[in-house]
């Protein structure tokens, strides 16, 4: 079921109702398209009330100190990955039942239209897969998934967190906010006790099926991604400032093409001198007004 309940805006950066003129021109834009590739990153979720990393004032940069695990330390230390998969364990039952917004579903109409070509999304959230969007690149991964870094075998994020629980049968914590990739903040010594399983078939470590800080996405992932690319006339980003090369890389292989580029984004972006268009609005409050 999809909420269609009103956005909620605790992570949004404060902006402007969008101007006529500028939807006027986005609705241009998107009706000069025939094949359009979009790439979505946190800011299209935010409205679904889950933070993100970089925007000012509410994004995790700005409230805390906390900084996303590092791939390294999550593989080389036993401490990190225990501390991760506690926070997680709590985290799991909210951040799993989050909803698409208007965003995702305007997406997913444009797809069954015929409009979109192809969408990449930077985010982990599964938001546009319970949209219905199935032309799509989750870049990064999914927190929906697992799986074992030694023999490669797979399972549901689900399905884990009933092993935390019949492995940490009395173990409770109480968590310190939400942060953006479905985890919350504890103390050390809420963590302490926490007990991670291993590998069903191998005993091998358990990893979320996401691309870390410090890790990179796969040549495979990112040649099918700009063939994609290539097949289109047109790119339209939402909600990323585009500061992580992984999908910088594409609208700087969009530039190379002289596709068009419009970019929505509350505040500034690494595509602003290039980008055709700009448009400082909320995803979920612009993209419904294009027809």
């Amino acid at each position: 079921s999809v909420s269609r309940a009103s956005p909620n805006l605790t992570f949004v950066p404060a902006c402007l109702p969008p101007d006529p003129v500028e939807v006027e021109e986005l609705q241009r834009f998107v009706s000069n398209s025939k094949r359009l590739f979009v790439m979505t990153g946190a800011g299209i979720s935010t409205e679904s009330g889950i933070p993100d990393y970089r925007s000012e004032g509410v994004g995790l940069y700005a409230r805390t100190d906390r900084r996303p695990v590092q791939h390294a330390e999550f593989v080389r230390s036993a401490s990190a990955r225990q501390r991760y998969w506690a926070r997680n364990f709590v985290g799991w039952p909210q951040f799993s039942c989050h909803q698409p917004n208007k965003a995702h579903l305007v997406l997913r109409d444009w797809e069954k239209l015929g409009k979109l070509h192809w969408l990449v999304t930077q985010n982990v959230d599964a938001l546009h897969t319970k949209a219905g969007s199935q032309r799509m690149t989750e870049l990064h991964g999914c927190t929906h998934r697992v799986f074992c870094l030694a023999c490669g075998d797979q399972m549901l994020r689900s399905e884990l967190q009933e092993h935390f629980e019949a492995l940490n049968p009395t173990w409770k914590a109480e968590a310190f906010g939400v942060a953006p990739d479905g985890d919350v903040f504890l103390t050390d010594e809420q963590v302490r006790n926490f007990q991670v399983p291993a590998c069903r078939k191998c005993g091998g470590i358990l990893k979320p099926d996401v691309t870390f800080f410090g890790d990179t996405v796969s040549q495979e992932k990112v040649a099918f991604v700009h063939q994609r690319l290539a097949e289109s006339d047109s790119m339209l980003v939402a909600g990323s400032s585009m500061q992580v090369y992984s999908g910088y890389r594409f609208a700087l292989a969009a530039r190379e093409k002289k596709l068009p580029i419009a970019v929505l984004n509350i505040g500034p972006t690494r595509l602003d001198h290039f980008a055709s268009l700009k448009l400082n609005s909320r995803c979920g409050e612009l993209l419904p007004l294009i027809v």
